[in-house]
């Protein structure tokens, strides 16, 4: 698991899994074997298959080791609302000892870099008492930060990392991605992360309407992430 990594977001859509499938898709460039794992997806259609989430299909698709659907989203959702309400609804029950099985069973697959994307922002809760955090916790897993670029971005950042830090979990890099095209004072806010956020900077993607992985990678860099 030296090149296993949790990708984790300010709040939901800022861009976590364009900016995973980005950072997959510049490894790919790199000719590395990468995989893209989500634990949990809310938001999912029906189909023959079953539920299937667009964001996982995204990282099936943008990964060069093959895997089977159901190791890379285990646990589907199909209401696109917080994971422990739509559990509730479905009759699941969510637990990081749960989660944690199913990513060890899909770790077991070698990989130059594996990325986990979460669901929603770093504390969203799984149960009554546990939350996805728990997940890196349990696989000590250094965590990505994407950011998304809006205002009040900052605090949302500086307090992720903040709790990132006090569960014992180095910050590996983070992402500033562009979701505001009419953010007042962008760069300086980026430079205010880039000094204040003790990690690399692993780029800054801009504003671009349905942006693809390939798109993306132009602007990331995964050399911090596997040297």
């Amino acid at each position: 698991m030296k090149h296993t990594f949790f990708v984790t977001g300010t709040d939901t859509d800022v861009g976590k899994s364009v900016v995973t499938a980005g950072l997959l898709a510049k490894a790919n460039q790199q000719a590395l074997r990468t995989i893209g794992l989500k634990p949990i997806a809310a938001g999912c259609e029906k189909t023959e298959e079953g539920l299937r989430n667009a964001d996982a299909l995204l990282l099936q698709k943008t990964a060069s080791v093959t895997l089977s659907y159901d190791q890379i989203n285990p646990v589907t959702i199909e209401p696109a609302i917080a994971p422990h309400i739509g559990a509730a609804m479905a009759g699941k029950r969510l637990t990081v000892d749960r989660l944690t099985g199913y990513m060890r069973g899909a770790l077991a697959n070698k990989a130059d870099l594996t990325l986990i994307e979460g669901a929603g922002g770093w504390l969203v809760p799984l149960n009554p008492v546990e939350q996805l955090s728990g997940l890196p916790v349990a696989l000590n897993t250094p965590i990505i930060l994407v950011v998304g670029m809006r205002l009040g971005c900052l605090n949302h950042a500086l307090l992720t990392v903040e709790s990132i830090i006090g569960k014992g979990l180095p910050l590996a890099g983070w992402v500033a991605n562009c979701v505001d095209a009419d953010m007042a004072a962008q760069e300086d806010n980026i430079n205010t992360l880039r000094a204040m956020l003790r990690a690399p900077c692993l780029g800054v993607v801009p504003f671009i309407e349905g942006i693809r992985p390939e798109q993306a990678a132009q602007y990331l860099d995964v050399a911090p992430l596997v040297g």
